[in-house]
């Protein structure tokens, strides 16, 4: 076991999901499969393999799912708490709301949609190290227009909060994980939705704390959008993305206990198979993710989507850049493109939705 660091840590695991609808109709985003397990189960084995003890979930949409699964952290190793919101009270809020089960001196808060490679425990030394009030780690991307920017200063220091712009200063952004000293949570105002991006880290600069920058170039993704999930996903698979989970882990597929694939098929490019799923004959699936128990049939193609648990994609079918809800069925000679999404249940017949002309 790794040894005790003296930090607690957050997760905020409260958002509903929205942009990965149907999915996140039936389970919260951070409990949905990734490579075969709850997306948060790689989070959790990263804590505990840095030295954290103590684990604090901040959870308010379908709140109870978090418990009923991971319980009281054992199997890692962790003691895990939970906390749920009644109303939404934004990042820092989210935050400040979890305090009272709060025991170190540091606390690291982790946003529970990103996927990352980053060493923890090299981000609670620089905290350690250049006494900071507040650390945040910052990843460098090679396209930081869709972030907000985070510049630092020659000693580390963060100068300013910038929103997204067409010409960013600097290739750092925010990360979503922050180490904080715990007097510095105390002062974040509690009962109300605080944003620590928009309020909490300007303020605090503005008043002159010390806000350190931990830079790295980590693996690092936001798992919000069907097309970053797809990704994640298959990183994991092909050891691009690392995870204690997944030691060793490199490979075109994934394929788990009980699933029945027909010879043939062609499985590549970070494609997941849940348990109990059947893969038919001449099926192509390049990137997909499949639900425990879905079905693709002979000769269908699944390429970047995410097929839900129980689905069926029927024979000839093809789905590209879909999310296929749980139970859905997609019939045969179907085509299915472009962000296309089936919500649960639904029976789509054969030949019922082309995007070209079926000859």
């Amino acid at each position: 076991m790794a040894s005790h660091t003296g930090a607690d840590a957050v997760i905020l695991v409260g958002g509903k999901g929205t942009r990965l609808r149907p999915l996140t109709l039936s389970a919260p985003k951070p409990m949905l499969p990734t490579a075969g397990v709850p997306f948060l189960t790689h989070l959790l084995a990263r804590i505990a393999a840095a030295g954290i003890e103590h684990v604090v979930l901040g959870t308010s949409y379908k709140a109870e799912v978090f418990e009923d699964h991971f319980g009281d952290g054992a199997e890692f190793g962790l003691t895990i708490d939970y906390v749920t919101e009644t109303e939404p009270l934004g990042t820092g809020g989210g935050i400040r709301n979890v305090l009272p089960k709060l025991t170190a001196d540091n606390v690291m808060v982790f946003n529970g949609d990103v996927l990352g490679g980053t060493d923890l425990r090299a981000i609670l030394e620089t905290h350690e190290a250049t006494r900071a009030d507040v650390t945040l780690h910052l990843v460098r991307v090679s396209d930081p227009r869709a972030f907000g920017c985070v510049p630092t200063d020659d000693e580390g220091r963060v100068t300013a909060f910038l929103e997204k712009t067409q010409d960013p200063p600097t290739d750092q952004i925010n990360a979503g994980c922050y180490v904080f000293r715990r007097e510095y949570i105390e002062k974040i105002p509690a009962g109300r939705a605080v944003s620590v991006e928009r309020e909490v880290f300007p303020t605090l600069l503005t008043e002159g704390a010390r806000l350190q920058g931990h830079v790295d170039a980590s693996y690092w993704r936001d798992m919000g959008t069907p097309e970053d999930f797809v990704r994640g996903s298959a990183d994991l698979v092909r050891g691009i993305a690392p995870s204690p989970v997944l030691p060793g882990q490199r490979g075109e597929s994934l394929v788990h206990e009980g699933a029945g694939i027909a010879p043939g098929a062609l499985l590549i490019g970070g494609t997941v198979v849940g348990r109990g799923a059947e893969v038919g004959a001449g099926a192509r699936l390049d990137g997909a993710i499949l639900f425990d128990g879905a079905k693709v049939e002979a000769g269908a193609t699944v390429e970047r989507s995410i097929v839900g648990f129980g689905a069926r994609i029927g024979p000839r079918a093809l789905v590209r850049d879909g999310v296929i809800g749980d139970g859905a069925s997609v019939g045969a000679r179907c085509e299915l493109l472009r962000g296309a999404r089936v919500w649960p249940g639904v029976e789509i017949p054969d030949g019922g939705i082309r995007f070209s002309t079926d000859v």
